[in-house]
This record gives structure tokens, C-alpha cells and sequence, in this order.
């Protein structure tokens, strides 16, 4: 089985030579066996045609995801002793940096943090692969699995190209197809007439800063977004946005990206396909409003712009710049940055903790890094209801004292917001 890698993923993955990986960790106490482990994975890839696939490249040097069925090709597992609670943030970052051989393995990893009554788990994937909605999925497979070996968890039907996530209508209409291919060539040669001075940012070191609030909190801060009737993300939002502006001064660009889980806008493609492709909304704070006002006109622009965002329209443009790739991920990664960071919500995350052998203490926010600029990136999910966050970063992009700054300036926002009423209420009495 084999298809061509969609312009997204082939962005993504580059030449193959630069990481781009995604880390979910989870903490697990209880006793896991390495045999059910590699059982679990084995029966996952079973079902999972991608994650036996191999990248291989044909005469026009287009790449292409190819399964491979032989017995050695299996999700590696690599095994370290425990040495404390924080060990797992240390191999996360050793994850980042470390590149898949596409060639001759999985895109997808194990690392395995082992304590005797406590472990952490890292599912690492190269982003070319799968999503946080994919890696959660197979996640909630793999845990069910380590539970019960005989559980079924079915099969997907995998995606093999733009025809499968596309209507048939929305796909050979005429209009569609010179309107988005139009767009394309456009972009294209706008791709080859922009001039980029091919100097890339020092990235200097990467690093990441992690957070997370209590059960109490965590619902005091779900109901009064409920309370206001915005978002819990909408709220997140103006608080990085506002906590950037605040440390970082007129170096903030006052512009964050937030990815939008394509799912929410084609049915066609379920929550446990192997799936890449995102679309993109840019928020900004107006300066002259107080908080809360940011907060509500924000929340109108996310409606707003989810409201306009066609992610057929985009796909078919998209794939018509194939020629352009080049342009696009120099573009990328030389041109200059132009926004604080990527901050993204997974929400909450809903996935059993309480098992026959085994308990799921935490989930924790994953972390991605990629050779694409600014590697900036706030990544927020809600476990067992505690809100958890991951903030990574590069010291040539952020310094990680005006990253620490920034973390408890989100932290002070939240709080001061969320908790006013309780101090009104307090000096009222």
C-alpha cells in the first residue's frame, strides 16, 4: 500500500534530515510488561496501515508514505531506568532532536521512562505522520490494549489521497478545480518572485517550561468562561497574548496562530485516522480594550474566521503549489517571524485513568519542535480535569527568562480574573 505524501505533510517532513516531532508523555503507576507493550503496538500497527510505513522517493524525487509488513518492522521501543520525577522532560527534549530513519523504521517511537512503581511513557511521532487528535487516539488504543490484549479496536480504512477527504462534488467541479488552481499558481509564482536572504535565525538552545493547575482551579476557570460565554481557549488566548505584550514590550508581534482540527469541518476524516493536515486561524489583541472586552471581540473573531475557513478550498489550492515546495519552506524557515507563538488548546482530553493493573496518573501536554522558524510554541490540554500547559521554545526566539516571565504572567492573569468575583464578593461582607 503506498500514496504520495499531501504538500502539508511533504512540508512537514522536509528532506527527512531535520526532526519535526511530536511528544506525547503519560505517567503511569502500576506494572506494565515490556511483552504487552510490544503486543499493544504490534496489534495497534495492525490497524494503523501508516504506522508500518516506510517514506521512500520515486524519479521525480516526490516522496511517498509505503508500507512495509516485514516482521523487524515495528514501532521501536527504547527502554531507560527512572532517575527522578523530571527525568521524562530530559528525554522529551533528546526526543526532539533526534531524526527518524524513514527509510528503514516507523515514524513513530516509544521511550520508555521505567520506574518500578512509576513510569512515563513518550509516543513520539514525526509530525509529517499524525496530529495531537491521531496521537491521542492511538493513545486511548494503547492503553486499552495494555489493559486488555484481547480487546478489538477495529480498522481503519486509511486515507490514500486528496479523493478521500475531499467530496466528489466539492472535488471535479470545474469552478473548484481553475479557482483553487488559479490560487495556487499564483502563490507559486509569488513563492519564486519574493527574495529571501537565506540566513536562518539562531535558534541557539531549545527548551521547554511546563505548568498546571489544580482540580479547584481548573473548574473555577471552566465555569467562568461559562459564566461570560466565551471559551475556555478564547480566554487562554487573550492571557498568552497579553502576557507576551506585557514581558516581551515592542518585541511582542501581538499575533498568535491557533491550529484547527480539520475534523471539526469534514466528518470524512475520524478521530483515529492517521492525518496531518490543519488549518490555521491568526488572533491579535486590540489595544485600546480592557481584558475581558479583548477577550469578547476575540471570541467574535474566532467565530468569525472558523465561520470563513473552507479546508476543501485550501487542500486543493494547497496541492496545486507542489512546485513551489522549496520556495515555501525556505520561506519559512529564513524569512523573518511575525508572530509570538503557535498556541494550541486540546481541551479536554477524554481518556479513562482507572484500569485493571494500572492507573493513569497524568497525561501531559505534548511538545513539538521543527526546523520551520519560529519554534515558539504553547501547547494546553485538560486531564482528570487539571489543566495542564507546555511552553517550548528556542533562546534565539525567546529567552528563556522572558519565557519563565511569560509563563507566570498567564498564570497572574488567569487568577487575578477568575478569581475577582470571590475577592468582590469577600470585600462586600
Amino acid at each position: 500500500m503506498k500514496r504520495k505524501l499531501l504538500f502539508g505533510e511533504r512540508m512537514l517532513y522536509g528532506d527527512g534530515k531535520s526532526p519535526f516531532n511530536i511528544v506525547i508523555p503519560f505517567k503511569i503507576r502500576g506494572e506494565i510488561k515490556e511483552d504487552d507493550l510490544r503486543f499493544a503496538l504490534f496489534k495497534i500497527q495492525k490497524k494503523h496501515p501508516w504506522l508500518t510505513a516506510a517514506i521512500r522517493f520515486d524519479e521525480d524525487k516526490r516522496p511517498w508514505f509505503v508500507t512495509n509488513l516485514t516482521e523487524n518492522f515495528r514501532i521501536p521501543i527504547r527502554i531507560v531506568d527512572r532517575l527522578n520525577d523530571g527525568h521524562w522532560e530530559q528525554e522529551s527534549t533528546y526526543e526532539w532532536k533526534t531524526v527518524f530513519d524513514a527509510f528503514i523504521a516507523p515514524l513513530c517511537r516509544i521511550t520508555w521512562v521505567k520506574g518500578k512503581e512509576v513510569s512515563e511513557f513518550l509516543m513520539v511521532y514525526h509530525h509529517c505522520l499524525c496530529d495531537g487528535t491521531s496521537a491521542l487516539s492511538i493513545l486511548t488504543e494503547l492503553l486499552q490494549l495494555l489493559d486488555d490484549p484481547d480487546t478489538d479496536i477495529g480498522k481503519e480504512i486509511p486515507i490514500m489521497g486528496v479523493k478521500d477527504v475531499i467530496p466528489k462534488k466539492v472535488l471535479n467541479s470545474y469552478r473548484n478545480r481553475t479557482k483553487n488552481g488559479l490560487i495556487g499558481k499564483i502563490a507559486t509564482l509569488a513563492l519564486w518572485i519574493i527574495p529571501i536572504k537565506k540566513i536562518a535565525v539562531e535558534r541557539k538552545n531549545d527548551f521547554m517550561i511546563r505548568w498546571k493547575f489544580d482540580q479547584d482551579f481548573t473548574t473555577q476557570l471552566i465555569q467562568f468562561c461559562k459564566t461570560n460565554q466565551f471559551t475556555v481557549n478564547t480566554l487562554l488566548s487573550a492571557a498568552v497574548l497579553t502576557a507576551f505584550k506585557a514581558v516581551r514590550k515592542e518585541k511582542a508581534f501581538n499575533k498568535i496562530s491557533l491550529p484547527v482540527d480539520i475534523r471539526n469541518f469534514n466528518p470524512i476524516i475520524k478521530k483515529d485516522h492517521i492525518f496531518a493536515f490543519g488549518l490555521m486561524i491568526v488572533l491579535s489583541l486590540v489595544p485600546e480594550k480592557d481584558f475581558i472586552d479583548n477577550v469578547k471581540v476575540l471570541q467574535k473573531n474566532v467565530n468569525d474566521k472558523s465561520a470563513k475557513l473552507n479546508p476543501y478550498s485550501l487542500m486543493m489550492m494547497m496541492e496545486a503549489c507542489h512546485p513551489a515546495l522549496n520556495n515555501f519552506t525556505n520561506f519559512l524557515k529564513y524569512g523573518k517571524s511575525s508572530n509570538d507563538c503557535m498556541f494550541s488548546n486540546l481541551g479536554k482530553i477524554d481518556i479513562g485513568y482507572q484500569y485493571r493493573n494500572f492507573e493513569v496518573e497524568t497525561i501531559f501536554s505534548p511538545s513539538v519542535m521543527g526546523p520551520l522558524g519560529n519554534t515558539t510554541t504553547m501547547i494546553a490540554s485538560t486531564y482528570r480535569n487539571q489543566m495542564d500547559f507546555t511552553f517550548v521554545a528556542s533562546e534565539g526566539y525567546v529567552p528563556f527568562v522572558e519565557a519563565e516571565a511569560i509563563k507566570e504572567k498567564v498564570i497572574a492573569i488567569l487568577k487575578e480574573q477568575v478569581e475577582k468575583p470571590i475577592e468582590i464578593l469577600t470585600a462586600t461582607a
